[in-house]
Order: structure tokens, then sequence, then C-alpha cells
């Protein structure tokens, strides 16, 4: 599947402000089912973009603005190919081991009521169990839209009973890890059929032993399929933020995110 991504970010600023300096998370790597065809990133003002690798292995830029500046506006398009792999990740970066995703984050802490559920889903073999706990969250949140961090954690969101796609990657984390299965985050980008989006998807891959890592996704209930473009990993949503860095100057600072995510065609 040929998918073109068009994802603007604009930032203003009540108070100029004298220097920007953020880490994108915003380009997917190629892996044994998805190459990137072509990939850009623009911001509307002069900075310095210096392109790198972190830890998780995922593509990063760097972007350094000097001020006053009102505002910055960043423009990612591109277009990508994907293969339908049911769920598989193959041949993607991955430097580090699959126990270290084990370890816990405040975001992704299983409280009583988030292990209680996990325990419910855990009979059958590691898969069978992912499964059904990716089937029983969609069950208990059949609405979860992709929209812009809360700041919520795991247990928090499980207890309001209203999450985002962000929240339902995090509690499915949550729980895969109170039952010891290695779990991360994942940031990137789903072809649904909706014109326009608010934010970028959010779905969890857990690694089975004998498989290695698998996707799944709550908000569905199934496994990514060719419609998705895998861009980032980390420990929660924190760890994986498609934009995050700092900013030197007072005031307060507005957000809005215009994404477009549109199937071009089948495989080639």
């Amino acid at each position: 599947m040929r998918i073109a991504i068009e994802h603007h970010t604009h930032y203003r600023f009540s108070e100029p402000q004298a220097r920007l300096v953020q880490m994108l998370r915003l380009t997917p790597c190629d892996t044994q089912d998805q190459t990137v065809v072509s990939w850009h990133i623009g911001v509307d003002c002069d900075a310095r973009l210096r392109d790198a690798t972190d830890g998780f292995g995922n593509a990063v830029t760097m972007l350094y603005a000097e001020g006053p500046l009102a505002g910055i506006d960043i423009t990612v398009t591109g277009e990508v190919l994907t293969n339908e792999a049911t769920g598989m990740v193959r041949e993607a970066i991955d430097p580090l081991p699959a126990l270290f995703y084990c370890r816990t984050t405040a975001r992704t802490h299983a409280s009583a009521e988030l292990t209680g559920f996990a325990a419910e889903h855990a009979s059958g073999d590691p898969l069978e169990r992912m499964h059904r706990l990716n089937a029983a969250l969609h069950a208990r949140f059949p609405s979860a839209p992709d929209a812009p961090d809360t700041g919520a954690t795991a247990a928090e969101a499980f207890a309001a009973r209203k999450t985002t796609s962000r929240d339902l990657a995090q509690i499915f984390i949550a729980c895969a890890r109170s039952l010891h299965v290695p779990a991360r985050y994942v940031s990137g980008y789903r072809s649904d059929g909706e014109a326009t989006h608010s934010a970028p998807h959010a779905w969890a891959e857990a690694h089975i032993e004998g498989f290695g890592w698998i996707g799944f996704d709550p908000v569905t209930g199934l496994s990514p399929d060719a419609s998705y473009v895998r861009v980032a990993v980390g420990l929660d949503a924190l760890g994986a933020a498609p934009i995050a860095g700092m900013r030197l100057g007072q005031g307060r600072e507005e957000l809005d995110v215009d994404l477009h995510v549109d199937r071009l065609g089948g495989e080639e």
C-alpha cells in the first residue's frame, strides 16, 4: 500500500521566545515491510536541522532556532510503501534487548485495577494472552480517537474510562508488563478513511518468544496492517513523542496539529 502523509504542527507563543531546541521523532525508518519513498521536514523560520538516531533506534531530527520567535510551523510530507505483515515487525533497527521493555515508567505503572484486568485475560500462551488483552481493551473502550497528549497515566485513563489511542497503548503496555511480557509504545500514522486527524496514531508492540516483536492496536482490537506507518518506539508516550524539547522565554504556548493520511493505491 502506498500512503501519503502531510503533518503540520503550528506553535504560537504569547510572548516572543529567545531560543527553541526540539527533538523531532517524525521520520519513519525502513523495515522489511515498510519503505520510505520520500520524506521531508520543513520549518518556516531560520533554523538548523541535524539528523541523528536515538538510543531506541528511532530516526530523530534536532531543531535549533534562535529568536525572537512568535511561533514556528513544522511541516512533514512524505510517502511510504507498506506490506501486510500480520503485525510482525521484521528487520527494524532495534539496538536494545527485549527485556529492557519490561521496565515500568510513571506513565505505565500498573495499578491494582490494571493488574487485575490483565490477569483476567492471562489464559493461553503469551501470544494468545496478548491477543485476548488487545480484544478486551477494545471491547472496554470502543472509541479512542487520536488526540493530543494530556499527560494521563495508564491507571488514570483506565479509571476514567475515557481514552485516546495514546492512553490505550499505555494501558496495553502496563497490562502486558504486569504479565512479564516486554512491551513498548509506538507512535506513527494510520490511514483509517478519516479526512483529517488531530494527532498521530499510537499502538503497542509486545515481544513474544519465537516470534519477536508483534504489534497490537487496542483501538481496533487487531494487529496493525498495511495501513499503518511505524515511526518511533519508546517505553511510553513521552519517550516516543513526535515533538519534544525546550524553549527559552516566558509566556504560554498554543499547539495546533493538522494531519492528513491518505492511501494512494496498492502495493507496487
